[in-house]
């Protein structure tokens, strides 16, 4: 009975270890994995201004009546997140409660945009508790930047320029764009081109 009772507890050893092993190689191979295929900014779309360049200038219309002018010098430090929504998107009213978090952590100024009937926007703002930021209701918004899917997100930084902007369909991609621009890494193809290059040396 000794013996079965030294051999049960060798065993619970061996395994023991085998499963502090096997975690410690599962939770290497999730790091390996996270690091493949972290996101990178948005996706990016080819036409419209380029990541990098100057923020088109435009004067758009809040639902209030309010001008806002977009592009352009903003105060120094300060950036400017816009978020172009409908009330048409279940993905855009999954994204508001995460875009106006980050934006109260990384202080940063939140618009909201979009291109739909004023009713539709007002029901949007007052469904989504929106009613302390600017809604632009402006389809010349939404063309200067080439919005073309919902939703679409454009950080603009202090000095005018745009540090990244495209499709953000997961509250990844809207946070990982403050990474982006940060790295110098300002869309997913930037990312996946920088991989390609470092595979290849």
């Amino acid at each position: 009975m000794i013996t079965a009772l030294i051999v049960s507890q060798i065993l619970t050893w061996i395994l023991l270890v085998a499963a502090i092993v096997a975690i410690l190689a599962l939770a290497r191979q999730v790091g390996v994995l996270h690091e493949r295929v972290a996101p990178a900014g948005a996706l990016t779309p080819k036409q419209g201004p380029t990541v990098g360049g100057p923020a088109p200038k435009v004067r758009a219309y809040s639902l209030e009546g309010h001008h806002v002018d977009i592009g352009g010098a903003l105060a120094p430090g300060k950036r400017r997140l816009i978020l172009f929504v409908s009330s048409h998107c279940p993905v855009c009213k999954k994204l508001i409660p995460f875009a106006k978090s980050l934006a109260r952590s990384e202080d940063v100024e939140l618009i909201f945009a979009g291109d739909d009937r004023e009713g539709a926007q007002r029901k949007l703002v007052e469904t989504a508790d929106l009613g302390g930021y600017h809604f632009l209701n402006d389809a010349l918004l939404g063309r200067s930047f080439a919005v073309d899917k919902l939703p679409h997100a454009v950080l603009l930084g202090d000095d005018g320029t745009i540090l990244s902007r495209g499709l953000v369909n997961s509250r990844e991609h809207i946070e990982s764009m403050f990474v982006s621009a940060e790295t110098g890494l300002h869309s997913v193809q930037d990312y996946i081109e920088t991989r390609k290059a470092q595979a290849a040396h």
